[in-house]
C-alpha cells in the first residue's frame, strides 16, 4: 500500500503541468502554426488571364441565378396562398421563406467555397475586400456577375409566370407599410452585420488551425444566419442583406414603389458589411494592434 502511494506522489509531482482551459488556452494557442496571409493586393493584372478567375465568375453567376430563381418562387407562392385564402396558413408562410433563402444560401455555398469562395453577395464581397481577402479587380468582377446571376434568375421566373409575376410582387424588396426608411435601413444594416460577421468568423483560418478539433462546415452558421435574419425582417424589409438579390428582382419586376426605397438595399448591406468587417478584423483578430 505504502508502494502505490509513493507511486502517486512521484507521479504528481513529475506531470504538475495542467491543460489551459477557456482563455486561457485560447492565449496560449494564439497564432500557433499559423501565419497571417498577406493581404490581397489592390489591383491583380495577372488575374485577367486566370482561367481560374472568370470560372469564379461564372461559379457566382450561376450560385445567385439560382439563389433567385427559387427564393422569387418561394416568395411569390406565399404572396399567391395570402391573396387567394387570406393568410398564409396553407403554404410555407415566412419561416419558409427563410428556410427556403437560408437553405439556397448553405447549398450554393458548400458547392461553389472552392471555386469562388461561394459568396453569392455583394455586400459579402464588400466586407472581404475591405479587410483585404480579395483584390479590387475581383470584387468588382464578382459583383457585376452576381448581379447579372439575379437579374437572370428573377427574368426567368418572371418569363415562366408572366401575369403572377407583376400581380405578385416579383419577390421586390419594399420598406413595409408602418415603417419609416429608418426603420429598413436599420435592418438591413444590422441583418447584413450578422451575415458578414458569421461569413468572416466560418472562414477564420486562424480559427480553424486553432480550434481543428472541432469541425466547422462554413456553409452551415453562414445559412443559418440567413434563416434567422429573414426571420427578424421579412416584416419590415421583406429581408435584403444582398444587394444583387433586391437588383435582380426591383429590374425584372420594374414598378415605381420597388425603386422608391431601393438605395436602402444597397445603402444598408454595405454599411453592415463594413462594420462586420472591422469589428472582425480590429477587435476579434486585432490584425492593426500585432507586431510584424
Amino acid at each position: 500500500m505504502e508502494g502505490k502511494e509513493e507511486d502517486v506522489r512521484l507521479g504528481a509531482n513529475k506531470f504538475t503541468e495542467r491543460q489551459p482551459i477557456g482563455t486561457a488556452a485560447q492565449s496560449q494557442d494564439d497564432g500557433k502554426d499559423y501565419k497571417e496571409p498577406p493581404p490581397a493586393p489592390l489591383f491583380e493584372p495577372g488575374e485577367l488571364t486566370s482561367w481560374s478567375f472568370y470560372r469564379a465568375g461564372i461559379a457566382e453567376f450561376f450560385a445567385t441565378f439560382l439563389f433567385l430563381y427559387i427564393t422569387v418562387l418561394t416568395v411569390m407562392g406565399v404572396v399567391r396562398s395570402n391573396e387567394i385564402n387570406g393568410n398564409t396558413c396553407k403554404t410555407v408562410g415566412i419561416q419558409g421563406i427563410a428556410w427556403a433563402f437560408g437553405g439556397m444560401i448553405f447549398a450554393l455555398v458548400y458547392c461553389t467555397a472552392g471555386i469562388s469562395g461561394g459568396h453569392i453577395n455583394p455586400a459579402v464581397t464588400f466586407g472581404l475586400f475591405l479587410a483585404r481577402k480579395l483584390s479590387l479587380t475581383r470584387a468588382i468582377f464578382y459583383i457585376v456577375m452576381q448581379c447579372l446571376g439575379a437579374i437572370c434568375g428573377a427574368g426567368v421566373v418572371k418569363g415562366f409566370q408572366p401575369k403572377p409575376y407583376d400581380r405578385l410582387g416579383g419577390g421586390a424588396n419594399v420598406v413595409s407599410k408602418g415603417y419609416t426608411k429608418g426603420d429598413g435601413l436599420g435592418a438591413e444594416i444590422v441583418g447584413t452585420f450578422i451575415l458578414v460577421y458569421t461569413v468572416f468568423s466560418a472562414t477564420d483560418a486562424k480559427r480553424s488551425a486553432r480550434d481543428s478539433h472541432v469541425p466547422i462546415l462554413a456553409p452551415l452558421p453562414i445559412g443559418f444566419a440567413v434563416f434567422l435574419v429573414h426571420l427578424a425582417t421579412i416584416p419590415i424589409t421583406g429581408t435584403g442583406i444582398n444587394p444583387a438579390r433586391s437588383l435582380g428582382a426591383a429590374i425584372i419586376y420594374n414598378n415605381e414603389k420597388a425603386w422608391d426605397d431601393h438605395w436602402i438595399f444597397w445603402v444598408g448591406p454595405f454599411i453592415g458589411a463594413a462594420l462586420a468587417a472591422l469589428y472582425h478584423q480590429v477587435v476579434i483578430r486585432a490584425i492593426p494592434f500585432k507586431s510584424k
